[in-house]
C-alpha cells in the first residue's frame, strides 16, 4: 500500500486507522530518516487508543511502554544501538512474547535479534508530504 501524507496530522490519522486495523499482537517495523514521522504516526495510534500524555521517541530510554484498556504497546528506537547483542541485555524476546503491539523504528540496528515483522512501514520526504509505503511481512 502507497499512500501520501501531506501534514503531520495526515501522518497521526494513519497511525489512527491502523490502530483500527492491527491484530492486538503485531510487530511493526518502521523506516524512514530522522524527521520522517515515525513516532508521528505512533502517536496517532496511541491517541486512537485513547492515550492523552505526551508521545516522545524513544531515542534514549530505547522502549516507551504504555498500558491502554488492558492492551501493552511497546515502542522502540534503536537509533543508538551500536551493537544488535544489545537487545539481548535488555531482554528484547520478552516484549515480542506478550500480547502486544511492537513498533520498532531503526529494525536494521537490530538485525538477528528481531523476529520477522507483521508489518514494515516506510516513511519518505516528497517535497512537503511523505510517501508511506506498508507492506505485509512474512
Amino acid at each position: 500500500m502507497r499512500k501520501y501524507l501531506h501534514s503531520a496530522e495526515a501522518t497521526e490519522q494513519f497511525g489512527a486507522e491502523l490502530f483500527h486495523s492491527l491484530p492486538s499482537k503485531c510487530l511493526i517495523f518502521l523506516y524512514g530518516d530522522l524527521g520522517a514521522g515515525k513516532t508521528t504516526m505512533v502517536r496517532g495510534f496511541l491517541r486512537a487508543a485513547g492515550y492523552n500524555g505526551i508521545v516522545k521517541s524513544p531515542t534514549y530510554t530505547l522502549v516507551e511502554e504504555y498500558t491502554i484498556s488492558g492492551r501493552k504497546i511497546f515502542h522502540f528506537d534503536l537509533y543508538r544501538v551500536l551493537d544488535p547483542e544489545e537487545l539481548e541485555w535488555i531482554g528484547i524476546r520478552d516484549y515480542f512474547d506478550q500480547d502486544s503491539i511492537c513498533f520498532i523504528e531503526w529494525p536494521d540496528k537490530g538485525k538477528g535479534y528481531l523476529p520477522k515483522p507483521d508489518r514494515i512501514i516506510t516513511l519518505k520526504p516528497q517535497g512537503l508530504a511523505r510517501l508511506l509505503n506498508m507492506e505485509y511481512g512474512s
